[in-house]
């Protein structure tokens, strides 16, 4: 009982997005078919599940260092654990090397290197105001030519 418990929750917020729309179908249909509406609740069901599916295969997956890792480890036959733990100290030296000040140039994939933006004058969108703006540093990434190409 309980492991049903927990699937219903999780689904419960997907359901609650794909609500609206549903009842707008669904309110559409009671004018054309009142006859219908004993079948109406399992034809809600079935329209919220398209809808959250079409929604998540809609939306562009996520590579994640994690995904990365994975893949290594498959390609060069290590324990994902070890590749995991490669791929987040690289991640380490390359955030190290910025606060350094330097560039990082990585061959196909372009150069990340950190940018000073000097101090400047901005408005404040809501009153029209002036605001100083301190200076910062931003992290700047190009990209490869191989790469632009590529996309």
């Amino acid at each position: 009982m309980a492991k049903t418990a927990t699937k219903v929750s999780k689904k419960a917020p997907a359901k609650k997005a794909a609500a609206p729309k549903a009842a707008a179908k669904a309110s559409s249909k009671a004018a054309k078919a009142p006859a219908q509406a004993a079948s109406k609740a399992p034809a809600k069901k079935a329209s919220v599940k398209k809808v959250a599916k079409a929604s998540s295969s809609a939306s562009s997956p996520i590579l994640t260092l994690r995904h990365i890792a994975e893949k290594l480890s498959e390609l060069h036959e290590l324990p994902k654990r070890q590749a995991n733990e490669m791929m987040t100290q690289v991640v380490e030296m390359i955030a190290k090397s910025l606060k350094k000040g330097d560039k990082i140039r990585l061959t196909g994939l372009g150069i990340l290197q950190v940018r000073k933006r000097a101090a400047r004058m901005g408005r404040n969108p809501q009153t029209g105001e002036p605001v100083k703006i301190k200076a910062s540093k931003k992290i700047a990434f190009r990209a490869a030519k191989d790469l632009k190409e590529a996309i």
